[in-house]
């Protein structure tokens, strides 16, 4: 394939980026295969000193283990995306549910989460749209996560979270339980998707939450509606009218394409304009705070008591076991 691209007809080709993407999965693949199989030379090294040195190596040798174990967890996570968009980029959309303020401050606590598990795998990270709360927190926000099988990775967040807690805003120190909604929607380039201009719904407004004198100044934000579906997409992170509408219209065309790839399939239920409720009964995985600590995902059952560091963006046990999950049930 690195062939093909070094022909001189080849950015003729209609496929020219496509493949360009497909050659830079590989090597990747290829790396991540050729550094698993050096650690494990490594192991075995190791593991002859002690046999026949008879020598206490838990220092030298419980790192290599630990290295070794998430590149196989990794390694082996990414047989499971062989989805149509798996190896995409991901827009995730964040919205407060029942909980008033609590909740407003519960989805602030959850983007911050997703952005630092983006961090910690690399991903490339930006806010493309936040609404401050009346209070604290934040109503909604959108998410662009840029890297290799974000979407893939995130697909399986989708859904209701719910926190339980002491309320940093009760006086009377009552225990509060809130919700917020999370939604993940594969950047799709080039989306084959036809708009009439006529059911799109266009508004200006000036930026709230953050951003530089430019963006809080002036009226850039762009949201957009397609009246037929309801479906809305927004931008306002950009420094320009124009770029923040490009954006938000990348966002919408991908949102109707995966809207109408789950239609064509049947699955109404499980697109953007058919979720269920932020509120009780619907939550995928709940975070207790108190009178415990827990983080519980109640569609596999994995559950842990390390809710700090689950918050801190260390969400891959939830990852992993979700997508093996759903592979065994295909």
């Amino acid at each position: 394939m690195e062939l093909l691209s070094t022909q001189k007809d080849f950015w003729n080709r209609t496929d020219a980026r496509s493949k360009l993407r497909e050659i830079s999965l590989l090597r990747k693949e290829v790396n991540k295969f050729s550094s698993i199989e050096k650690l494990k030379e490594d192991l075995e090294t190791m593991l002859t000193l002690v046999l026949d040195e008879e020598e206490i190596l838990d220092h030298e040798i419980l790192p290599l283990i630990k290295r070794g174990e998430k590149l196989f967890n990794e390694w082996e996570v990414e047989r499971y995306l062989s989805g149509e968009y798996d190896a995409l980029n991901a827009f995730v959309s964040f919205s407060s549910g029942a909980g008033g303020t609590d909740a407003q401050d519960w989805t602030q606590m959850l983007l911050k989460m997703y952005i630092r598990w983006a961090e910690r795998h690399d991903f490339d990270v930006e806010i493309l749209e936040e609404m401050s709360g009346d209070e604290a927190g934040i109503k909604s926000a959108l998410l662009h996560v840029k890297g290799d099988f974000a979407y893939g990775l995130l697909k399986g967040e989708a859904g209701v979270h719910r926190l339980v807690r002491i309320s940093p805003f009760d006086a009377n120190k009552r225990r509060h339980t809130s919700f917020a909604l999370v939604e993940v929607t594969p950047e799709i380039e080039d989306a084959d998707v036809e708009i009439n201009e006529k059911d799109l719904k266009i508004d200006i407004f000036r930026a709230s939450g953050h951003g530089g004198q430019n963006v809080q100044k002036v009226e850039t934000a762009v949201r957009i509606v397609h009246l037929p579906t309801g479906i809305k997409a927004e931008c306002q992170n950009e420094r320009s009218q124009l770029q923040n509408k490009i954006m938000a219209m990348k966002v919408l065309k991908s949102r109707l394409m995966l809207y109408e790839k789950k239609k064509r399939e049947e699955k109404l239920r499980e697109i953007k304009g058919v979720h269920k409720s932020a509120e009780w009964g619907n939550e995928i995985r709940s975070y207790v705070l108190q009178p415990y600590k827990m983080v519980k995902d109640h569609r596999i059952g994995v559950e842990t008591g390390r809710v700090d560091d689950v918050l801190d963006g260390d969400l891959d046990e939830f990852i992993w076991a979700y997508l093996k999950s759903q592979k065994k049930t295909a």
